[in-house]
This record gives structure tokens, sequence and C-alpha cells, in this order.
């Protein structure tokens, strides 16, 4: 992930809890993409505290760093030696077909694309590869980018000889939540989020301003759970009571102020395990610290691995 700081529950369906359960049947390295955020921001004096915070997110999520290596991407240098030569198996027009570039040009409203955004996807096949990954857990949007890894690890390997795996995307069953206002991307910088640390009277000051069904004006007209906000939530964080919800909507029994006062106590009561675990990381930085150190280490380890072999079989170095 980007360093941007605090996460949304966007990011736990779409990704953590995934991330998560993988830890008991792979061994698992979670990247801290602090080059990747250059692409679309050159601002780096947050990048430190961001990853921070990130890292807290995850650790509160159930991420063990035993088990699997936080690292900051920045720290390995393997990553840009790797991407450089990647960078010489694909083509230009091949990166500028991405269907996730063309989504975030449009939606950062960018009137040009500098060349580290068009090889984003170079470098994020340098991430994986460099660990030998056979599985990578990622949201629906980047489905596109593995299969540019895929492309590039079986170009690297056929040009010079078996080294790589073509990895495979694994995607959660929630892989992604809508905003609070409907919008499909759930986004801090466009404020329709609930964070994985907000208290449960910031969840419940949130979920008022959710979108629902358009059509449902007053209380008891019928409503539409499938096109609301509040209901994608209900199937996530309160799976029990939603045939009683949907019931209860489509005859107009439950008005849209009561189903978002239940749904954020529901959300809160989910996150509090969370909240709980963050908060001891926010008083023991230093812990947060030491694990960031461990994981860069076990990280370089591998890498190195991977970089000799790479320069066996292309005969460099």
């Amino acid at each position: 992930m980007r360093p941007t700081g605090k996460l949304h529950i966007g990011h736990l369906v779409g990704a953590l809890e995934n991330w998560v359960a993988l830890q008991n049947s792979y061994n698992n390295f979670h990247l801290i993409a602090d080059y990747h955020a250059l692409t679309t921001d050159l601002e780096t004096r947050e990048l430190y505290q961001n990853s921070i915070e990130m890292v807290m997110d995850w650790l509160a999520a159930g991420i063990d760093p035993v088990k699997s290596p936080i690292f900051r991407q920045s720290q390995v240098k393997e990553h840009t030696e790797l991407h450089l030569i990647f960078s010489m198996l694909i083509t230009t027009a091949r990166l500028e077909r991405n269907p996730t570039l063309k989504d975030q040009i449009r939606d950062l409203n960018m009137d040009s694309v500098v060349y580290g955004h068009l090889g984003y996807p170079v470098l994020q096949a340098a991430d994986i590869l460099l660990y030998k990954g056979e599985v990578v857990p990622v949201g629906e949007d980047q489905v596109p980018h593995i299969e540019i890894t895929r492309e590039i690890a079986r170009r690297f390997n056929l040009q010079w000889g078996e080294v790589f795996p073509e990895p495979e995307p694994k995607l959660t069953k929630f892989a992604r939540l809508a905003g609070l206002d409907g919008n499909q991307k759930m986004s801090k910088s466009i404020g329709n989020t609930i964070l994985l640390s907000d208290s449960p009277e910031e969840i419940q000051k949130k979920m008022r301003t959710a979108v629902t069904d358009t059509q449902k004006v007053r209380r008891n007209d019928p409503g539409r759970p499938d096109v609301c906000v509040v209901f994608s939530y209900h199937q996530k964080f309160n799976p029990t009571e939603v045939p009683q919800i949907r019931k209860d909507c489509e005859s107009g029994a439950l008005g849209c102020v009561d189903c978002k006062k239940n749904c954020a106590n529901k959300v809160a009561e989910f996150l509090e395990p969370l909240r709980t675990k963050r908060a001891h990381y926010e008083k023991n930085v230093s812990e947060v610290k030491d694990i960031l150190a461990d994981g860069e280490r076990r990280a370089k380890e591998e890498a190195v691995k991977t970089m000799t072999q790479v320069r066996d079989v292309m005969m460099v170095g």
C-alpha cells in the first residue's frame, strides 16, 4: 500500500482481511510503497509519519510482523535495480493500455503523466517478483497490474532463464466498498470514508451523511436495499440482520435514520478490537519503528538472493 496515513474500512475489506488470513498459509511480505507515492505527489515530508500511521493500522488489523516482514520499499535498493531491468521488457504502448492508469488520470484530473506514473506497474512487478510472489492479494482495480507482472516474468524467463513465478491475483469476497457518498471509490481525499481508527461518535456522525435510496423520501416509503450504500455496509459488518433489514426496508417498515444508526453501531463494534490494539501502538511508537527495522532487514536478505539469481542468469556483475 502507498503510505497515505490512517486507513479506512475499504482498505480493511479490500486487502487487509485477506492479508491476515493468508499469513497462515503463505510466507507474506508487506511492502510500504513509498516510492510509488511519488508518482502522484512529490511531497515527501509526511511519508515517514504516514508510513508509521499505516503500519499501526496493519498491526491493529492482525498483521503479524514475526510471520510477515513489514518494510519500506525505499529501504531495499534492489527494488529499483530490478525495476530498471524489467523496464527493458515492456513497451510504452502496453503500459498506456493499462485501464487502471486511465482511471487514475481521470480521477485525479491529470493533464499529463510522468514517466514514473506510466511505469508504475513495472516497479510493482519488481516489488512482487523480488520476493518470488506467487499470490498477490489485491482489489479489483489492481488485477490489470498483476497481468503486466505475469507478462514481464514470462518475458524475463524466456529471455534469460527461469527465475520468476507468474503470480496470480487473489480477491477478497468484498473486494470493494463504495464510499459514503455512493462513489465507487472510497478515498480520504474525497472525504467519503470511515477510518479504522474512528471513534463510535465519529462513525455515527459520518454514517448520517451516507447515501441511501433516492426514491425512499419518507420513512414509510418502500426502499431498494440493493442500491443503498448503508445496506452494503450491513452486508459486511452486520450479516445476521441482513434478511430482516432487507424485508423491513422493502416494505417501508424501516426508516433510513434508524437503519443508519444501527449500521454505525455495528461498524463501531466490529472495529473496537482494532481501535484498542492501535491505541497500544500509539503509546509505543518505538515498537512500531523496531518492527519496521526488523522487516527491512529480512526483506533485504530475500531481495539480495533474488538479484544474485538475476545476475547469474543474465551473466552480469
